[in-house]
């Protein structure tokens, strides 16, 4: 069993380390998620997620969208409470140009200053059609349903982006988890909460199954559970392209290294698929 918080992909060496809303009840539309992707997922991943961590990420993100010379936004997908979309449209490239998309209503409301928000659902994008210079959305948050709702989102983020534009998806590459199938972890928070996860990959369907819990210093239970489904590149690579979409590069890393049998991430650029 591998000591690993596996939603955030927290390794080992790192544990110590104006909202406009869409009319949708994110609770009815999905339930188990809204559990998972919710109060608990926030309370539970922020204290792993240092500032360090986060402005390697953000830079990165920068770096991938400097010299976007489309005009129009760049939606990050799945925002949560924003440590990226905050800090990309207060300065650099993205300053000014970025507004976050969530449909978890706790998210939003503590979210951080500095950058715009809509409420809305990763299936039915409240956007106009061809009307984003570009789109991100990180820690798998895209493949967090079913394989056929896998193929409907990306054909929304196809139809709302403009030709040209790009789209960054982050996941972490299957074999990590082949290598280590079964996880658990428990930890005391900083607050004094108390975190419990364990999860299971499955090699043959590619979906990892995970469940967690959080008690709070005052007793109260928060629990849920997720799945992912994580692709290889090859079918990530096929999935794109029957959506609309076609990688245009891949790293493995956020120094923009090469995919390879040891890489810690998997990160695809990619556009709107020509002809």
């Amino acid at each position: 069993m591998s000591q690993i918080l596996r939603i955030a992909w927290v390794p080992p060496s790192s544990l110590d380390e104006g909202n406009a809303r869409v009319d949708l009840s994110s609770q009815a539309l999905y339930p188990e998620r809204v559990s998972f992707f919710g109060e608990l997922y926030l309370r539970s991943t922020q204290p792993f997620l240092s500032p360090e961590i986060t402005a390697r990420e953000v830079a990165y993100l920068e770096r991938c969208f400097t010299g976007l010379a489309l005009p129009g936004p760049v939606v990050d997908l799945g925002c949560g409470h924003g440590r990226h979309a905050a800090p990309l449209n207060t300065s650099g490239a993205l300053a000014g140009r970025v507004v976050g998309m969530e449909l978890d209503t706790y998210s939003l409301s503590h979210r951080a200053p500095g950058f715009p928000a809509v409420q809305g659902d990763l299936r039915a994008l409240p956007f106009q059609s061809g009307s984003l210079a570009g789109a991100y959305a990180w820690y798998s948050t895209l493949f967090a349903f079913s394989e056929m709702e896998h193929r409907v989102i990306l054909r929304e983020v196809a139809r709302c982006l403009r030709p040209g534009a790009l789209l960054v998806l982050h996941t972490v590459p299957c074999e990590r988890l082949s290598e280590q199938p079964d996880a658990v972890f428990q930890r005391t928070l900083p607050d004094g909460s108390l975190l419990e996860e364990e999860s299971h990959y499955d090699p043959d369907t590619g979906t990892d199954h995970g469940r967690r819990r959080l008690t709070l210093p005052d007793g109260r239970v928060l629990s849920g559970v997720y799945t992912i489904r994580y692709y290889p590149l090859a079918e990530l690579a096929q999935l794109l392209e029957s959506t609309g979409l076609a990688a245009k590069w891949v790293h493995g890393g956020l120094e923009g290294e090469p995919l390879s049998s040891t890489a810690t991430d998997l990160i695809v650029g990619a556009e709107l698929r020509h002809g």
